[in-house]
């Protein structure tokens, strides 16, 4: 059991690991793609192969299962929209630190609309991601100078935290398999018929031109992020606590800014590094201390339990 629990963590630090450098490898794979047709491409591939990873679930679909899935993957939909678009405006590690407040975001969203009780380490989690949002984000000279895909970015944040709510009412009703495979499709469908209406609105126009990048970053965020890394954490939080899980994951942002860092040579200031340091704060204490369910990869669905 002990062994099985050592690679579980280093299954969820390895998929930490890859979720945090996806922001730079999309930020690249952007100046050869459109915002839309990327992520249909990515989406369509990664639910095929997700497809053939839980084929087993898919056998016993039923339609509450179905729109389930629908709901989720609409968020999931609008969440990468959003961290996708935010991406071309601003930071990969800028973007991976507002994304994971996104945890900080549930239990607020709960209390508001949801009339939950929020304790004090929620709303201390709260302060200190909100203090690092606008320590990262906003720049000395003040809110003149607000790079535009920050308040982008923290759109797919409040997606996101969405996301986390609604598949927290429907995953212990449904197979686990079945809904990661639903919301993934889901997305890769809305991407597809977002194009020809972006087109026609002139708001997008898809634009798809071969490259090196383009290809490692489909395949990386498809295979790695998506199919790889969903299943990996599916299996690993069988074997490992919720408080380690919190943890690892948490690393995700710590992760794309070293990424961005080292890969892209991103300038971190002493102000980022504080902003980053805060929100990281916050989230430890959201997951931690609070009732939230764990972060999302910025990128891809938790879910907590494997079928």
């Amino acid at each position: 059991m002990h062994s099985k629990r050592l690679r579980a963590d280093l299954a969820l630090g390895f998929t930490a690991l890859i979720w945090g450098s996806t922001f730079v490898v999309v930020k690249d794979a952007l100046a050869d793609v459109s915002v839309f047709t990327y992520l249909a491409v990515r989406f369509a591939l990664a639910a095929v192969v997700m497809a053939i990873v839980f084929w087993r679930s898919l056998r016993s679909l039923t339609s509450n299962a179905i729109w389930a899935g629908v709901q989720i993957g609409f968020f999931m939909f609008a969440g990468y929209a959003f961290q996708t678009t935010g991406l071309k405006f601003t930071s990969p590690s800028k973007a991976a630190f507002i994304t994971g407040s996104s945890v900080v975001i549930v239990p607020l969203l709960l209390a508001v609309f949801g009339k939950r009780r929020v304790n004090t380490w929620i709303w201390a989690g709260a302060l200190a991601a909100l203090a690092g949002l606008y320590l990262l984000t906003v720049p000395p000279e003040g809110l003149g100078g607000l790079n535009r895909g920050d308040p982008i970015v923290f759109g797919c944040a409040v997606m996101f935290a969405m996301h986390m709510i609604v598949i927290s009412r429907y995953v212990e009703h449904h197979s686990v398999g079945a809904l990661a495979v639903i919301q993934v499709a889901t997305t890769a469908v809305l991407a597809t018929i977002a194009l020809p209406l972006l087109s026609a609105t002139g708001i997008e126009q898809p634009r798809w031109v071969w490259s090196g990048t383009l290809v490692f970053a489909v395949l990386v965020t498809a295979l790695g992020s998506t199919a790889f890394g969903f299943s990996a954490q599916t299996w690993a939080q069988q074997y490992t606590s919720p408080t380690h899980t919190a943890i690892l994951i948490s690393l995700e942002p710590v992760f794309a800014a070293l990424t961005s860092w080292f890969v892209a040579h991103e300038h971190l200031t002493g102000r980022i590094l504080v902003g980053a340091v805060l929100i990281f704060l916050g989230i430890l204490l959201a997951e931690l201390k609070g009732a939230a369910p764990i972060a999302p990869e910025s990128p891809e669905p938790v879910i907590r339990a494997a079928e």
